[in-house]
């Protein structure tokens, strides 16, 4: 009886492997986009140069080139100064502090650095897919350290997100 009980568990617990194998299975890409690469091959994307008010001045250089590495590291685009498939340009129109949270002695204890980005997109395969939009992006920080000790720091986080909703919008349509 043991046996007769031991071969069907067997069986059933192989049964179960083999559905669970040729199951239907969902996969996420977290980095993919919706591009068919068979009509669109190439993407230029323009410096944006710096027309805020307040000027950081690594900004632009260092905001285009993430933007840049972004696609050629999550596509297979080429990466071209102009003339490509789809096109992104535009310019760094703020980058601005605002003192929040004001503290018992009437000072500011966090600052809030704000980047806003003004970003024409084409694409020349399907025009309908074309728009222009602002983005913005912001990070804290306390109010006793200096600008220039955290700018670095704040500058990078806040390009990373501005870059991944720019990608999000233009390529992965999510």
């Amino acid at each position: 009886m043991f046996l007769f009980n031991l071969k069907y568990r067997t069986i059933a617990f192989i049964a179960i492997v083999l559905l669970s194998v040729a199951s239907c299975s969902i996969s996420y890409k977290f980095n993919g986009s919706s591009i068919d690469y068979t009509k669109i091959r190439s993407i230029s994307i323009f410096d944006f140069p710096n027309t805020a008010e307040l000027v950081y001045p690594p900004l632009s250089q260092e905001f285009s080139e993430s933007l840049r590495d972004s696609y050629g590291k999550s596509t297979r685009l080429q990466i071209l100064k102009k003339g490509g498939d789809l096109h992104l340009e535009g310019e760094i129109v703020g980058y601005q502090l605002i003192p929040l949270a004001i503290s018992a002695n009437s000072i500011a204890s966090q600052t809030k650095l704000t980047l806003t980005i003004k970003v024409r997109f084409s694409n020349n395969k399907n025009p309908e897919d074309d728009f222009e939009k602002t983005y913005s992006g912001f990070q804290t920080f306390d109010s006793s350290k200096m600008l220039t000790d955290v700018q670095d720091a704040l500058v990078k986080t806040i390009i990373s997100d501005i870059v991944d909703q720019i990608y999000n919008d233009t390529v992965a349509k999510w």
